[in-house]
């Protein structure tokens, strides 16, 4: 959802991070993005490493989830990671392809926004998804000046031009939902959502939704406009919405939430270790305090405790990740970004990964033992989160 640009003048911008990561877990190794790691014992077999189904297994998303009154597969793509913020961008034929195939498979939800590239992305969401269009639900996002440094902006006269762009891009008439990437604290929360409830009227946007906002924007906003879905990074080691009141407003408002970030950026799969290093001019990670060797490190009991699980029920740790989300509310939709097939079909493959209420407890106890080392962002991208009381 990796994906921020969060509103600082000439920064990058990250969001719903999906992450493409492992190439194949084979006879106990992994290998992965140039990395070697040594042999793990909860992957002994290869079907276990291989995950739910095997490597060649084709897992059809058939159940849809509802976000407020809008209806989505269980599992969307975030579509970020294919063109910015994780590396090289991916050749746009790869790129056409992983999107393609997760609509061969049941996904008709697919995330992007103007700042993702910036531009190329929606460019090429919008060629991917363009002979099925009206088969597919399309969010992007708004809320960032391209033309100032990538500042925040959420003026109703720059929401209305950018959305111009945005559907040309995408080569669609409306956007299925619309965020506001951040909140920008110069213009009030009404007047956006009044702006967009005006588009609304227009036929040019379905359905409104916030990223990264407080619960009591939320509200604020909802009040003006219903928000359809609130879109946030949370994962099994980010889970600040579970305590800062934004999933339960989303629950007493009937808001959908979309999980940005679903694998903690990467580092879910497991295959990153201490000696991971990132690219400093295409990758954001570089730069956030999380992905230090140190915090690399420190945070392997996580890993730890997801390969039990994986062991336990024929996954991978990116599985276990994702079903672990699929389990908490019946109106959360995680957004996993890819760049590889093989990734897209372990993370659709999680869909038939079903964690009973004992291993969810078991999960919990354990979980709640183990510290998450590491600021999920870089100082600079946390002050473009909303903290508003």
């Amino acid at each position: 959802m990796q994906k921020d640009k969060r509103g600082t003048p000439g920064s990058k911008f990250q969001d719903r991070l999906g992450f493409s990561r492992r190439d194949v877990l084979i006879g106990g190794a992994i290998v992965g993005a140039g990395l070697s790691v040594a042999p793990l014992s909860w992957a002994a077999s290869s079907d276990s490493a291989k995950g739910v189904g095997g490597s060649a297994s084709r897992a059809q998303v058939t159940n849809k989830r509802k976000l407020g009154t809008l209806e989505v597969s269980e599992l969307g793509v975030g579509c970020m990671n294919i063109s910015a913020n994780y590396g090289a961008p991916a050749g746009k034929e790869q790129g056409i392809k992983v999107i393609r195939t997760a609509h061969e498979q049941g996904v008709t939800f697919f995330d992007t926004a103007e700042v993702y590239g910036p531009y190329t992305n929606e460019e090429l969401v919008g060629e991917a998804l363009a002979p099925f269009r009206n088969n597919v639900v399309v969010a992007s996002k708004f809320g960032f000046d391209m033309d100032a440094g990538g500042a925040l902006n959420s003026r109703p006269a720059h929401i209305r031009k950018v959305l111009e762009g945005s559907l040309k891009r995408l080569r669609t008439d409306r956007i299925d939902l619309y965020y506001q990437h951040r909140v920008d604290p110069s213009v009030p929360i009404e007047d956006v959502a009044g702006t967009v409830r005006d588009l609304i009227n227009e036929g040019k946007v379905l359905h409104f939704g916030l990223s990264e906002a407080s619960a009591s924007t939320i509200r604020r906003a909802h009040a003006v406009q219903p928000v359809t879905a609130v879109q946030t990074e949370y994962s099994i080691m980010e889970r600040s919405v579970e305590h800062n009141g934004v999933l339960d407003t989303c629950e007493q408002l009937g808001i959908g939430f979309v999980c940005w970030g679903p694998l903690g950026m990467g580092f879910l799969p497991g295959t990153l270790n201490s000696s991971t290093r990132f690219d400093a001019k295409t990758d954001l990670r570089s730069g956030f305090e999380r992905f230090t060797p140190e915090n690399l490190a420190a945070n392997e009991p996580i890993i730890a405790l997801l390969r039990k699980f994986a062991l336990e029920k024929r996954a991978t740790p990116a599985q276990i990740s994702l079903a672990w989300l699929l389990a908490q509310k019946p109106w959360i939709v995680p957004i996993p970004g890819t760049r590889k097939l093989d990734h897209l079909q372990e993370n659709l493959a999680s869909v038939n990964v079903k964690l009973t209420s004992a291993e969810l407890l078991e999960m919990g106890t354990a979980l709640a033992k183990l510290k998450v080392h590491g600021g999920r962002m870089s100082p600079m991208h946390m002050r473009a989160v909303d903290d508003t009381k």
